[in-house]
């Protein structure tokens, strides 16, 4: 028999978007290859976390997802679901309202910043560095900033299992974006979620916070997004421009719904400036990142493919952006 560590990580109750928890419990196994289902149950004080009152404050984590733990020795990650005491989805567990939808494909562009003493890494202690032009995609020192916990961070995600397409310096000094694609819905929530969550330790060692944000900094500077591309079996293989066409018109009758679960502080980022259509306004265009909702040069071009939602935030929780994205095109079928 070997020990084996396993961090259960889990989403809070705070509002209006929850943040990461997690705790380590040592189990025994001959061995293990990650099959959730040998995982048991276990609890938590939820009195400390937003999820329960303190006179009665056991809430249950049910495994639900697991990765390899590339930090720890004989090290896994489980991504668990909140339960109520008796067992039923807690309040604020989002995940248990997402549909299990496999034919649906996630590709999540996570944009984010890295800060230090309150400020984007690699801004002066006062003032602001040079206008925006040279950080996109750059290199060199002075155009980008912390490098080195993109690189370790990008690693580590690959080595735990999850499958990132990429990483890019993005317009911002100390702004970064890395990529995620995911089969299925809630797979695409517990990715996007996990690699996060390691995004968040590696960042305590070298001191540095993470910002999702998606107005970071104020004035003349891009916010931070959480585009989300998708496409199902029947845009992939099928497709056709009317299809398309319905999609977009369900988009545009459904934006405000689609807003209301985009992330907090979201209006301060879509302002019709910066690559972002106005809040309140609804669009799509081919190659147009100005647009609501992205066509790619070569979906127009074929009408078979994938879409891009340039709407969502950096902060967002992307089991209600899977949920509603599915919901809105499986009701307009």
């Amino acid at each position: 028999m070997a020990k084996f560590k396993f961090e259960y990580v889990w989403l809070d109750g705070y509002t209006p978007e929850p943040n990461l928890r997690s705790k380590t419990r040592v189990m025994e196994f001959s061995s293990y290859k990650g099959d959730v289902k040998k995982l048991p149950m276990w609890a938590f004080d939820g009195s400390s976390t937003q999820q329960a009152e303190g006179h009665f404050s056991d809430c249950l984590l049910k495994p639900v997802t697991t990765y390899r733990d590339p930090a720890r020795i004989n090290g896994w990650l489980v991504m668990c679901e909140v339960l109520n005491s008796d067992g039923t989805p807690h309040a604020a567990n989002t995940r248990c309202i997402a549909e299990n939808a496999a034919d649906y494909w996630f590709g999540m562009e996570q944009e984010y910043t890295l800060v230090l003493n309150g400020r984007p890494l690699g801004f002066p202690d006062n003032g602001y560095p040079a206008p925006q032009g040279m950080y996109y995609c750059s290199v060199g020192n002075g155009n980008v900033a912390g490098r080195d916990i993109v690189e370790e961070h990008l690693d580590l995600c690959l080595e735990a299992g999850l499958n990132l397409t990429g990483v890019n310096a993005e317009v911002m000094l100390g702004q970064w974006e890395y990529q995620v694609l995911s089969k299925g819905s809630k797979k695409a929530g517990d990715d996007l979620w996990m690699s996060r969550y390691l995004l968040f330790r590696i960042c305590e060692k070298y001191g540095v916070d993470v910002e999702f944000a998606p107005k970071p900094v104020e004035g003349d500077w891009n916010g931070s997004g959480c585009h989300a591309n998708f496409s199902n079996d029947t845009m992939r293989n099928k497709g056709g421009k009317e299809y398309f066409m319905n999609i977009f018109e369900a988009f545009k009758k459904n934006h405000k719904a689609h807003i209301a679960v985009y992330g907090s502080g979201n209006d301060m980022r879509l302002t019709g400036k910066h690559e972002t259509q106005h809040i309140d306004s609804f669009s799509y265009g081919a190659s147009d990142r100005g647009a609501s909702i992205r066509i790619p040069v070569t979906t127009a071009k074929t009408w078979k493919g994938y879409l891009e939602d340039r709407r969502p935030a950096s902060n967002i929780d992307p089991y209600l952006v899977a949920h509603r994205i599915v919901t809105t095109i499986k009701d307009m079928e």
